[in-house]
């Protein structure tokens, strides 16, 4: 599976041919008045292409969202996201002196170390 918990055609082809080693059968029962079992031919052939147009249409969603972003940035209205460890600024300066680590906040609030020692820092 990618880094972004999309699933590729590849992972969907992996697990579902790991399920016929098993045994098992994939089958969809919500694609209308179709029943779509993989233990066909046809049903291969149809979930093959589903998966590759879906892999194809998020694609194409992402390379919008680009483009959108760079359109932006050049007319300065494009920030980005601000960094969560800046969002937890408070929270880490508070555990701070509530006498916790550095490690014990770096684990509570899912960051890295680095991360809260340079909001401590920041002061």
């Amino acid at each position: 599976m990618s880094s972004s918990n999309q699933r590729l055609v590849s992972d969907l082809l992996i697990l579902v041919q790991e399920l016929n080693g098993k045994g098992c059968e994939l089958i969809v029962l919500s694609m209308g008045e179709q029943k779509f079992d993989t233990s066909n031919p046809t049903s291969k052939l149809m979930l093959h292409m589903l998966a590759v147009i879906s892999e194809f249409e998020r694609d194409l969603m992402k390379e919008r969202q680009k483009e959108g972003i760079l359109k932006e940035k050049k007319q300065g209205n494009y920030k980005g996201r601000e960094p969560i460890a800046k969002m937890q600024q408070e929270t880490i300066r508070k555990l701070k002196n509530e006498g916790m680590s550095v490690t014990a906040m770096a684990e509570k609030l899912k960051l890295s170390r680095m991360s809260v020692y340079r909001i401590l820092d920041e002061r």
